[in-house]
């Protein structure tokens, strides 16, 4: 943990799911009152997601005062009112192709085709994010449960990814457009050997996790903490008047990057090691807790 120095915080950098939204995925009232309040102190709210810009919730995204987007685990940064991408690190074309030749035989295209749950526990399938917008196949969209998302995922991930019947195909034609790719790995005790391969063969990546049955990479200069230092510059603030909070493992080096690091009560063990200080669960308003007791900001 690093010596803080409790500077006037100026802009506060917001993980999403499991820290800012609560249990039912919804931004309750009370941290939203807190953060139109924070708004009006004159302090900046910035999202940083491992959501593309296209799966940000509306409750988010209507929130007034709201400029700057950190999505993807840093691999594009927008400007929330207009849409607007302004800085985007796309996938080497070499280290796509690397990973799909790596990870081809845990694919479960043809294990999928039979439709049986068991011989889906034995498969990996992708996400891919192409300019700001998330895309899997038909066997993730139609039963994400059955790849290892739990149930309040399941009708988000329903609802944001655009259905294609060949993900790999998809990967392929899109290999020089590409903000970032997932791979879902729904056998959860192969995880690392598949974050092994993957690491072995690709040269120029950011590999992270926000979840268990997620591999999340992106390319090397992007991370949640690289998109937070982008927008400090644009607005001229140093690192000692920024915070952040966060509940996982890909919120680890923006909790360390910022002045003030806070981690959720409902945080890995690696994220809550990187922090500060501790706040209350996503389910207790903890953000709001966080710029009240803690930042004092509100």
């Amino acid at each position: 943990m690093k010596a803080v120095t409790m500077r006037k915080i100026r802009c506060v950098a917001l993980d999403l799911d499991r820290t800012t939204l609560d249990g039912q995925g919804r931004l309750s009232e009370g941290n939203r009152n807190a953060l139109l309040q924070a708004m009006a102190n004159g302090v900046h709210i910035v999202v940083a997601s491992g959501r593309s810009f296209a799966t940000l919730p509306q409750d988010i995204l209507n929130l007034p005062g709201i400029e700057y987007a950190v999505t993807g685990n840093g691999a594009a940064m927008y400007h929330v009112p207009t849409g607007k991408c302004l800085c985007r690190y796309l996938l080497k074309e070499k280290d796509i192709m690397a990973i799909l030749e790596a990870t081809a035989s845990w694919y479960g295209s043809s294990k999928a085709d039979t439709g049986k749950e068991a011989a889906l526990e034995e498969c990996i399938t992708y996400e891919a994010f192409v300019d700001g917008a998330a895309y899997a196949d038909r066997a993730y969209v139609e039963n994400p449960a059955a790849f290892g998302a739990t149930p309040q995922a399941v009708e988000y991930i329903k609802r944001t990814r655009n259905l294609v019947e060949d993900i790999r195909a998809f990967i392929l034609a899109h290999r020089k457009e590409m903000d970032s790719m997932d791979i879902v790995v729904s056998h959860r005790e192969r995880q690392s050997d598949i974050w092994q391969a993957i690491e072995a063969c690709a040269e120029e990546i950011y590999i992270t996790s926000s979840i268990p049955q997620l591999i999340e990479i992106s390319y090397q200069d992007a991370g949640k903490h690289s998109g937070v230092k982008y927008i400090m510059e644009r607005l001229g603030l140093r690192r000692e008047e920024i915070a952040a909070f966060g509940d996982a493992d890909n919120d680890v080096d923006m909790l360390f990057f910022a002045g003030c690091g806070i981690a959720m009560e409902n945080a890995s063990p690696k994220c809550k090691a990187a922090a500060d200080y501790i706040t209350r669960s996503h389910r207790e308003d903890g953000v709001a807790y966080g710029l009240r007791e803690i930042l004092h900001v509100i």
